[in-house]
């Protein structure tokens, strides 16, 4: 057995059993994948893949195993060449943060100028996407790290740590009938009130939409969302023309920057929410990383992060 077959074991597993989907990540001919995961087949003695005709269709039981153990061998694999880029360049190398376009658009423009500052010979890439996606790009080791509000501690094989924690935040033009209200009827404000209202939002896998909607059914109202949209500058462009009442991630809206809309926070309807940075339980990280880490939380020291990637103590938010 060889890490060739480790490879090709797994990429036809993260490509959904497809052969020729994995050949063509690994630069590779699909017979020649195909040929070699029967080889190590034979070598071990068992079927890891169920097949129906020459397809593959999924996971036998010992498979299920060998996919663990494959996915460890390689994660050291791949921490022995992070080692080595460690000590051989300790201050160059490349960072890929998997973020969705809130936390590109107003948590990192505060962190990774002063990164830049310190590392300048790190190159840094932004992969935008939903959590779900951001999760799976971490769980592949094809981002460093993701950052986002949902679904990074719930995914197994992520370590999720908190950042900072956020309300919903209402926004609306000055001539709505909510931007008469004051601070203290704000905080009044009924979810009845709120659905007479056409409502502009997030899609249902970004920044506490779920909260949204399970707070509007806990009152057994349905809200008239009339438009969904990936990020806060769209939401707010809608509420803006008076298409609707706008709801976004507190942390969107700045009276300094936002003029032409009325904030009003809603947290009383929605409750408070936690974004989180998650990385791969496990892996070794470039000191660089760690940096990084605190400078989103100075709670994430070096300490604290170890303890949580290797699995040490109760971390805050970890998906066993």
């Amino acid at each position: 057995m060889n890490l060739q077959q480790f490879r090709f074991v797994r990429e036809t597993i993260r490509r959904n059993f497809n052969l020729t989907e994995a050949a063509r990540a690994l630069y590779t001919s699909q017979p020649g994948v195909s040929k070699a995961i029967i080889e190590f087949e034979d070598e071990l003695g068992i079927k890891i893949f169920e097949r129906h005709g020459k397809r593959l269709k999924g996971l036998t039981k010992p498979g299920q195993v060998v996919s663990v153990i494959i996915d460890r061998i390689m994660r050291e694999v791949d921490n022995l060449k992070k080692v080595s880029d460690e000590f051989a360049r300790r201050d160059e190398g490349a960072l890929v943060i998997a973020c969705t376009h809130t936390q590109a658009r107003y948590l990192l423009p505060r962190v990774i100028p002063a990164f830049r500052e310190r590392f300048p010979k790190v190159h840094v890439s932004l992969a935008e996407g939903n959590p779900e996606h951001l999760a799976q790009l971490v769980l592949h080791e094809q981002a460093d790290v993701a950052i986002a509000t949902e679904t990074l501690a719930q995914t197994p094989g992520l370590v999720a740590l908190p950042v900072y924690t956020w309300e919903h935040t209402l926004v609306v033009p000055p001539d709505h009938p909510l931007a008469e209200l004051t601070s203290s009827a704000a905080r009044s404000l009924s979810l009845e009130h709120l659905s007479r209202y056409p409502i502009v939002t997030y899609d249902r896998a970004f920044s506490g939409r779920r909260a949204i909607d399970a707070a509007f059914e806990r009152a057994g109202l349905v809200p008239d969302i009339v438009l969904e949209a990936i990020d806060a500058d769209v939401v707010k462009t809608y509420a803006d023309i008076g298409l609707g009442i706008g709801i976004i991630a507190g942390v969107a809206f700045d009276p300094r920057r936002d003029k032409s809309l009325v904030g009003l926070s809603a947290g009383h309807l929605f409750g408070q929410h936690t974004t989180s940075v998650a990385i791969k339980r496990g892996v070794f990280l470039r000191d660089y990383v760690y940096v990084l880490l605190e400078m989103l939380a100075t709670d994430l020291t070096r300490d604290v992060v170890e303890k949580a990637v290797e699995g040490i103590g109760e971390p805050a938010r970890v998906a066993a």
